[in-house]
């Protein structure tokens, strides 16, 4: 049954956007996710580590559904909303988490853990990486692609250029992990359909993820979103693509660095 654009757009406007739960989507969106699994191969790496940090964890979730931690676990965040909900899901399994601005350098000594890991970081640090790494750490990381959901973003900023649209991609992670020293072990990527239900869907999840169309408020895209809702109600789902990469990457025994 159709609903008011109205009330679509006072749902999602009212709904807390902190931590990266995204159960709300249920029924309104949906997304594939990749065939390898990040949450499960963690948890491998996890079950293996002595001393594990997990970088820009967000809300704590997915580092929270590993089924077992190191001894010694930690957990950055640095959007402030997050670091509260963070803690309060992860301190009761053991992890420590540590307000951190996503700025070097990392608040850890040299060759501080044998296992990092980070799912959907805003900016990747390899130099920092490499530097809390023990010889013969790991890193392991699902990082956002090339022209992700730019279905959805040029719906709302146009036809972005070319240099846009190929940032973020693996090779460019290659390059930066081996400049860093470290050496590149797995690298694969694919291209995820996903799907959005109805406009109230689009206006909480680009409220949620600032970075996609920057300056998004409900209020101020509100002709854009009108359209998009009766394009909704008229063709059926707007369908976007999310662009994902694995890349485990290791420091040598004996670092080059």
């Amino acid at each position: 049954m159709s609903r008011d654009f109205q009330d679509l757009l006072d749902e999602a406007a009212a709904e807390p956007t902190e931590g990266w739960d995204f159960s709300w989507f249920e029924g309104r969106a949906t997304e594939q996710r990749p065939s390898w699994g990040y949450q499960r191969l963690m948890g491998e790496r996890m079950a293996r580590a002595t001393a594990a940090l997990d970088i820009q964890t967000g809300g704590g979730e997915v580092l929270a559904g590993v089924p077992t931690h190191p001894p010694l676990t930690v957990a950055t965040e640095g959007w402030p909303p997050n670091v509260p909900a963070a803690t309060r899901l992860l301190h009761p399994r053991g992890v420590a988490v540590v307000a951190d601005p996503d700025e070097p350098p990392l608040p850890f000594a040299d060759a501080a853990f044998d296992l990092v890991v980070c799912r959907h970081p805003v900016t990747v640090w390899w130099d920092e990486i490499a530097r809390v790494l023990a010889p013969g750490g790991t890193y392991l990381a699902q990082h956002v692609g090339p022209s992700s959901v730019f279905e959805l973003v040029e719906y709302f900023l146009g036809p972005q250029p070319p240099e846009t649209r190929g940032a973020r991609h693996p090779e460019h992670d290659r390059a930066g992990a081996e400049a860093a020293g470290l050496e590149v072990v797995d690298l694969r990527s694919e291209r995820l359909r996903m799907e959005f239900h109805d406009v109230g869907a689009v206006a909480y999840f680009l409220r949620k993820v600032v970075w996609m169309v920057p300056g998004f408020t409900v209020h101020s895209h509100r002709d854009r979103l009108r359209e998009l809702h009766e394009q909704i109600e008229e063709r059926g789902p707007f369908v976007a693509h999310s662009s994902r990469h694995l890349i485990e990457a290791r420091r040598p025994e004996r670092s080059r660095r």
